[in-house]
């Protein structure tokens, strides 16, 4: 390996520190969260700093005909970042520059390093906001929730990623830098190429900057939660919210096995006997407390058993610390489930018309019944997009069966529902035959025309979309 002409070009044109072939940092950058999806052993991982440096890694795998595999921060659940063997893993994780904060034209430049958490609290500082808040936000990069199209807790209010990148610089196959959109309010000049690359997952080219739009910082939020005897009466408050015109800036929806999973994993009294819990939030400033009382107005009328209200700011946060819990909570319930700690999760993101939520949780909890495998369901209910958790013994593969083919039924009854495959994780390997079936084979020959014009060789991300 030592030998390796592309391992000479790839130093040659990044120094040493950034061409990484230690067995242990190449296992370590195989993979994303996505549990059961397939992954190679990748030949070295690169860490360029420029985009400069990322035009000379892909032109050096390019001359070599070894395929690029771009990777952000590895929090990915649909294995839209897993290596393939032999591949150039292009890590942006040293592209972490926040260039540019612009209060008078509300937008930030960035490079795809740059982590979530650490991008909202810079332009707070100027009294700026910035929306997409996926549960990973702090340890997730923008070059990845760009990358993924990334969703959040906000999302009810204030949509996903796309609707805040106003413009891209993309490294394409051919090594040439293509910019996309505008800094600008508005704009409408050509194609939106810009949102072709958003959620592409690095199979048409290398993100290396985003200009993002910012809004002004909202109010501070008010917070409660409704109390459910069954998640589809949840479900059924949910829609009755959407029918009434009202616009949470926050409405989550946890299951009883999120609620057990999370107060052993760390107990803040929450209400572990509730089948579903509701967390909604308002931040309309003045009006902030009459909207949070419509919002308890319908979900009582829905057959909430209880619903209180967060006496202050630091009971707000920790309810809303318990949503985002949420994964790590049941990866630690899966891991326990089993013997010597086998435990894995399929994890699910169907997303559905509002007004077939309730119908979405009651299948989900019949498929449960029928496959024999335990599901909880956690997700962001205000936009119809929920994540069923589904708990396998990797050690068993009549457990991964059952998984898997409770994966599929969960899938299969989202699309008869009207929804979609995937409301924010993305495609990677988890759903390419479940892409394929909802764009139909029109769509699946514009998708490949598309690649094939951009990518003609096959360089970026094999095997991952379509």
């Amino acid at each position: 390996m030592a030998g390796s002409p592309l391992l000479d070009d790839l130093r040659a044109a990044l120094g040493d520190a950034a061409v990484l072939t230690d067995p242990d940092l190449l296992r370590m950058h195989s993979r994303d969260e996505a549990d059961l999806c397939a992954a190679g052993t990748p030949l070295v991982v690169t860490r360029p700093r420029s985009t400069e440096e990322v035009v000379a890694v892909v032109r050096a795998a390019a001359r070599h005909g070894v395929p690029v595999v771009p990777q952000g921060a590895r929090t990915g659940l649909a294995g839209a970042a897993n290596a393939v063997d032999g591949a150039v893993v292009l890590s942006t994780v040293a592209m972490d520059a926040i260039r540019e904060i612009d209060p008078v034209g509300r937008i930030a430049v960035v490079q795809p390093g740059v982590v979530n958490a650490q991008l909202a609290g810079a332009v707070a500082k100027q009294g700026l906001y910035y929306p997409p808040d996926p549960g990973s936000w702090e340890s997730s990069t923008i070059g990845g929730n760009v990358s993924t199209n990334a969703g959040g807790m906000c999302c009810v209010k204030y949509g996903v990623t796309t609707e805040y990148v106003l413009g891209l610089e993309v490294v394409l196959a051919s090594g040439e830098v293509l910019r996309t959109g505008r800094r600008t309010a508005k704009g409408v000049a050509g194609y939106d190429l810009t949102r072709l690359f958003v959620g592409s997952e690095g199979t048409l080219g290398v993100i290396t900057e985003i200009t993002v739009s910012l809004r002004p910082a909202p109010e501070e939020s008010l917070t409660m939660v409704a109390v459910f005897d069954s998640t589809a009466a949840a479900g059924a408050a949910v829609a009755d919210i959407a029918a009434k015109g009202l616009t949470p800036s926050l409405l989550e929806l946890l299951d009883r096995t999120h609620l057990v999973a999370i107060e052993a994993y760390r107990p803040m009294g929450l209400r572990t006997d509730a089948q579903a819990l509701l967390l909604a939030a308002a931040d309309t400033g003045a009006r902030a407390g009459e909207d949070l009382a419509r919002l308890a107005e319908v979900c009582t009328a829905a057959g909430a058993g209880e619903v209180y209200a967060a006496t202050d700011a630091v009971e707000a946060a920790a309810l809303l610390q318990a949503r985002r819990l949420a994964h790590p909570a049941m990866e630690k319930f899966a891991a326990d489930a089993f013997p010597d700690g086998n435990g894995g999760l399929v994890i699910d993101d169907v997303a559905v018309p509002r007004g077939s939520l309730a119908a979405l949780l009651d299948g989900v909890a019949r498929i449960a019944a029928e496959c024999d495998v335990p599901i909880g369901v956690v997700g962001h209910a205000g936009d119809g997009n929920m994540h069923p958790n589904i708990v396998v013994d990797r050690a068993d593969p009549a457990s991964v069966e059952r998984g898997r083919r409770a994966f599929d039924e969960i899938m299969r009854l989202g699309l008869e529902l009207g929804g979609t495959c995937t409301g924010e994780h993305g495609v990677g390997l988890l759903k390419r035959d479940w892409l394929a079936r909802e764009i139909g084979p029109v769509g699946v020959r514009v998708h490949q025309a598309i690649k094939a014009a951009l990518d003609p060789t096959g360089l970026f991300n094999p095997g991952k979309v379509l």
